[in-house]
């Protein structure tokens, strides 16, 4: 391959400047990008992100998971002399991103704690021997003045800094580590150096930009929106119960099921694996045996569903996750970005589901005391509960949030804009019936009384509690006696999110903000949706079904399975993540082409000059042998 010298890279874009000679540069990299990935044509803003690499203009780059981020500077890394240096968090994304590129053909290595002396020696021999073009590591190793000598003795393309978001403050997985990366610009001085992430408020863009010492950089910001993901919030009443019908729903699927604590994770995968719902638990607290073993079992198909905390997923690159489930609500907009992000990276249909409750806010709220950025964290909680409790169109308020325009009138792809929440006809009466009892429980003198005793006094429960706080002589005693607890629950909850009552940070007491005394006044409407009822959930489980049809029309789903058993296969002998082999997309693509020549072959998405040499014939065979049979 003819590379583009470094001391040329500066001078790349006015070489391509004519729309003759840049048409010319322009089929060179779709050559490249058909040659090893096996694709047509860029996603949106990938083609603008390469050029500013070959251009040697800086930029930060911030494209929603799925966006096909590594492309836009492992293509440019085959093209410019030199080797490119990413610098990664964590030890399984960049073996996953190695292990995917030499699958390709690309040269690509990684240097960290889990390579063996000897694997260590191998990487900076055939660095030296200039036949490496990737070479991943992680921040801290910047700190060894080991890596930087070796660094400064091979020619160097430039450099990414990935998960850019890890640097800044403001951001949502802060690393002391990475807001050291400034050092990089003062070492490399004539080295290009590009950032990239995948959610980064303007804040956090900013901050980014400055810690890096970028110059004159370019900001390539695509639209956070995640169209093929279909998200749904509901309070969580039963869970177990609750997660069983979303799983009956994605049946053979692969999904995820965050928890917030260790505990939550243990128990949830015991009673699911007792009801015959095969998964593995995952989190920080089991050992690292156990860790990667689970996480290998799931990156290789062996098992598809994982109970997991927070602590999985940033790692994971499996690229056909069709559904998450939030059992709790995460603490922040950008976490459950992140989070939900892991589905659908393919970009096929897939779904978000999020059980939330009062008392995900109150642990959150007492983990994030720890915080020296307590302030910061406690807003974006709230903001995220107030994305929760209030009926909207859950794509808006996030590319919202991220400071984005959302034009359309509707998603067609939440639980709000698909008519799945039934709105309460009468906000404002039911609102000041609520917060009525909750201030005539005030005004009485008092201690004050959670959601429970509220929603007691309003039902018109009789219970010990009530009868000796002489709440049965409310005048809202009640007054709401024809609706059910939970009913009146799920409205306390929502009118705590929209912020006209506030919950006590130590005892979970109820109080009115002044937003609720306006309210209580007629000044001001809630926004109030009912609970899902048995009748509405067969309607709209009917729905999903005939949207899942269509969404894999004219794909023959008995090939589509077999071909994916293959993959798996290929997977577990070589050890690698079955995503690595091909992606959902690809059998996808196979199984409604039925390709049984190489030439057909060839046509299929993603499969390049390297995979049609290693699997073209393989899955030739299934494709022939299905035929044969049927």
């Amino acid at each position: 391959m003819e590379y583009v010298s470094k001391d040329k890279v500066m001078k790349t874009y006015s070489i391509i400047s004519s729309s003759k000679d840049k048409e010319n540069y322009q089929k060179k990299i779709y050559s490249v990008l058909k040659k090893y990935w096996g694709y047509q044509s860029f996603r949106p803003w990938q083609e603008e992100t390469i050029f500013s690499i070959l251009e040697g203009q800086e930029a930060l780059t911030v494209l929603p998971t799925g966006g096909g981020k590594s492309l836009c500077f492992q293509l440019p890394a085959l093209l410019l002399e030199g080797v490119a240096i990413v610098i990664s968090p964590l030890i399984s994304l960049m073996k996953d991103q190695v292990d995917s590129l030499n699958d390709m053909g690309i040269a690509a290595a990684c240097l960290n704690s889990s390579l063996l002396a000897d694997e260590r020696r191998s990487v900076i021999d055939r660095l030296k021997s200039r036949k490496i073009k990737l070479l991943y590591i992680s921040p801290e190793r910047l700190k060894y003045e080991t890596t930087i000598q070796m660094l400064k003795s091979i020619p160097l393309s430039f450099f990414v800094i990935d998960e850019a978001h890890c640097i800044s403050h403001w951001g949502h997985d802060f690393r002391e580590s990475y807001r050291n990366l400034g050092m990089i610009k003062k070492t490399f001085p004539s080295i290009k150096v590009h950032a990239f992430t995948a959610t980064a408020t303007r804040e956090v863009q900013q901050d980014i930009l400055e810690q890096l010492g970028l110059e004159n950089p370019k900001k390539h910001i695509a639209s956070i929106d995640r169209p093929n993901l279909t998200y749904r919030v509901m309070p969580r009443i039963h869970m177990i119960t609750q997660i069983k019908d979303i799983l009956k729903k994605h049946t053979n699927e692969a999904g995820i099921i965050y928890c917030l604590r260790r505990d939550d994770v243990d128990g949830l995968s015991a009673n699911l694996n007792a009801l015959g719902y095969n998964n593995l638990p995952y989190h920080a607290g089991l050992d690292d045996n156990a860790r990667h073993q689970h996480q290998d079992k799931f990156a290789q198909e062996k098992v598809d569903l994982i109970v997991a905390t927070i602590a999985f997923g940033m790692g994971i690159d499996r690229s056909n996750i069709r559904f998450v489930i939030h059992a709790a609500m995460p603490k922040s907009m950008e976490h459950y970005q992140q989070e939900t992000g892991r589905a659908g990276r393919d970009g096929l249909p897939s779904n978000c589901y999020m059980l939330y409750g009062g008392r995900d806010y109150r642990t959150w709220e007492f983990l994030l005391k720890k915080s020296p950025y307590y302030d910061v964290m406690k807003e974006k909680l709230s903001i995220l509960y107030n994305f929760c409790a209030k009926p909207h169109c859950r794509h808006k308020v996030l590319a919202n949030y991220f400071s984005q325009d959302y034009t359309k009138a509707g998603c067609d792809a939440c639980d709000y804009c698909l008519g799945e929440v039934d709105m309460v006809e009468n906000p404002l009466i039911i609102g000041q019936k609520i917060l009525s009892c909750v201030y005539r429980v005030r005004s009485n003198n008092d201690p004050g009384f959670g959601a429970s005793q509220i929603a007691g006094i309003l039902k018109g429960n009789m219970t010990d509690k009530i009868v000796h706080w002489n709440h049965q002589e409310l005048s809202t005693f009640g007054i709401m006696s024809n609706v059910s607890l939970s009913y009146i629950r799920y409205m306390v909850e929502q009118l705590i999110g929209q912020g006209f009552l506030q919950r006590d940070e130590e005892y979970s007491t109820l109080s009115l903000t002044q937003l609720g005394i306006r309210v209580l006044r007629g000044e001001v409407f809630p926004v109030l949706a009912k609970p899902m009822i048995a009748t509405r959930k067969k309607e709209i489980s009917q729905k999903r079904k005939t949207k899942k049809e269509k969404d894999w029309a004219g794909v023959d789903m008995d090939l589509f399975q077999l071909l994916r058993e293959k993959r798996s296969s290929l997977a577990a002998k070589r050890k690698l993540p079955a995503y690595v082999i091909f992606g959902d997309k690809s059998l996808k693509d196979m199984a409604v082409i039925q390709p049984v020549t190489k030439d057909d072959f060839a046509t299929v998405f993603g499969v390049g000059e390297r995979k049609l040499k290693k699997y073209a014939d393989v899955f030739i065979k299934v494709i022939t042998d299905y035929i044969g049979r049927n």
